[in-house]
């Protein structure tokens, strides 16, 4: 799949209440949302044929939406009712799904108040973020040069597409470096995050992770906190600095794409692929499938 172009998959997207074939579903190169980054998208993963904390995802989408000064026309349950059709229509159970809303073409200038808020819906195979032999080494983690805005100079509480310019730049620099991802710190100097997934770091049994005051709480962040919790592993929400990471045992980062994926450097500093890292990585790997899968094993 990884040859093929994005826009010359086979199926059908979901885009302004209709189903359309996947090569047909195009916007106008003055779409104010490719112009201006008005535009707040999800990222979410099918697993035995049920979405994975769908509704969560669709609250958060709207909520993205609303930050930015827009609302999506289409409620959470309708959004919800076509994920799921959608995943049937392309026949995957395994699978991840790409909701965004956008602002149209309708005006073209910062302005863009009288806009059609469109809303389309992708779902495509794509089994790890990661090379899966690498994930199970730990990957590589360069020190990005960009870092995390203040929130008083961006909205960092949406899953706005802007946002991202920043982790684009720094995930190619990384990559161009050999390194798999970017650790991005924040405004202060802070520990924030990768380029697209929450980090998280272990020493003496208890688990550290960076509050997140400036970027997203990961709804798979929340869900890996809960599950270090079920296993009474403390879990410790605070500012960590960068100086500390060379006395951090194990590193893990987590998020929708990339799952629980084990870090083994994050620039000079070096962590062991560990039981707590390869327990969680495992708990969720259980807690994503659908409940009557595991009923029937």
């Amino acid at each position: 799949m990884a040859s093929v172009p994005f826009d010359q998959l086979d199926g059908f997207i979901w885009m302004n209440g209709e189903f359309v074939k996947w090569a047909d579903a195009k916007i106008h190169v003055l779409t104010h949302g490719l112009h201006y980054a008005s535009a707040v998208f999800e990222g979410e993963r099918a697993y035995g044929g049920e979405i994975f904390k769908l509704t969560e995802h669709t609250e958060r989408l709207h909520e993205s939406a609303r930050i930015l000064g827009f609302t999506i026309p289409y409620s959470v349950v309708e959004i919800d009712d076509a994920c799921r059709e959608l995943l049937k229509k392309q026949g995957f159970t395994d699978a991840y799904v790409r909701p965004i809303a956008w602002r149209g073409s309708e005006m073209m200038g910062v302005s863009a108040q009288n806009n059609r808020i469109n809303c389309a819906i992708a779902i495509w195979q794509w089994p790890s973020y990661f090379d899966p032999a690498q994930k199970l080494k730990g990957i590589r983690l360069d020190m990005a040069e960009y870092r995390r805005p203040d929130p008083r100079t961006a909205p960092s509480k949406s899953k706005a597409a802007g946002l991202y310019m920043i982790c684009t730049l720094s995930k190619h620099a990384a990559e161009s470096k050999g390194y798999a991802d970017a650790l991005m710190l924040d405004w202060r100097g802070q520990v924030a995050e990768a380029t697209g997934a929450n980090v998280f770091f272990v020493k003496d049994g208890k688990i550290h992770t960076p509050k997140p005051d400036c970027f997203l709480d990961g709804i798979t962040r929340r869900t890996v906190i809960d599950l270090a919790k079920r296993r009474n592993l403390e879990v410790i929400e605070r500012v960590i600095m960068p100086e500390e990471l060379e006395n951090f045992e194990q590193c893990f980062l987590t998020g929708t794409a990339a799952e629980v994926t084990p870090v083994s450097e994050v620039g000079p500093y070096s962590f062991t692929v560990g039981e707590i890292a390869k327990t969680l990585m495992e708990d969720y790997s259980v807690e994503v499938q659908p409940r009557q899968a595991l009923a029937a094993e």
